[in-house]
């Protein structure tokens, strides 16, 4: 597990997951015939978008909390990670519900298709890809895990392009006093190299 908590191991297993379960969203997910009278016997096939609303907005979700939770401040990370948490449990949720009861989520997208409301009786099987969307929810989980685990050994967010100096804006001097740095003045609008007439008399 430690060598899947670094950051880069994180963010890319996280969204190797995301990835798939955004994937499997756009493709079919339960198949079935129905029993209305508008409908007849015909065959029905809908989508993870239908049966499975939000999946895709979740996936993203779960995408930008993995690379916030490894490029975000200590605050900002639990936030993420909180987030994170969040989605990948209602993604699991929706998908678990699709496999539990493919005729129940087939039946009102069938009504809808024909402009009534409530639902219509239905006979349906789920495919191969509510599965495939579980397993990437589940790759996502094990990402979520890993930087659960590897969190406390991140640094924090780069520093590199920030004002040299202490958050108030000083530095030290050789005896420990405060004084002002060449980037404070600068910012100050004043010109660090202008020592004055009588600099080196």
């Amino acid at each position: 597990m430690r060598r899947l908590s670094g950051r880069g191991p994180v963010v890319l297993l996280a969204l190797l997951g995301a990835g798939t379960v955004l994937v499997a969203g756009f493709r079919p997910w339960v198949t079935g015939t129905v029993a209305d009278a508008v409908l007849g016997g015909s065959r029905v096939t809908a989508g993870g978008a239908e049966v499975a609303p939000g999946l895709s907005a979740l996936a993203l979700a779960v995408a930008a909390a993995s690379v916030a939770v490894v490029a975000a401040g200590r605050v900002a990370r639990v936030v993420a990670l909180a987030l994170w948490a969040a989605c990948l449990a209602v993604a699991v949720g929706l998908t678990v519900r699709v496999l539990g009861d493919p005729s129940g989520v087939l039946g009102p997208v069938a009504a809808s298709r024909v402009g009534r409301t409530g639902t219509v009786e239905a006979v349906a099987s789920a495919t191969a890809w509510p599965w495939v969307a579980l397993a990437g929810a589940l790759v996502a989980a094990l990402a979520l895990v890993a930087a659960l685990v590897g969190r406390r050994r991140w640094s924090g967010p780069s520093r590199r392009y920030e004002a040299p100096g202490s958050a108030e804006g000083h530095v030290a001097g050789r005896r420990g006093e405060r004084v002002t740095s060449a980037w404070d003045d600068l910012s100050e609008g004043r010109d660090p190299t202008d020592v004055g007439d009588g600099a080196g008399t």
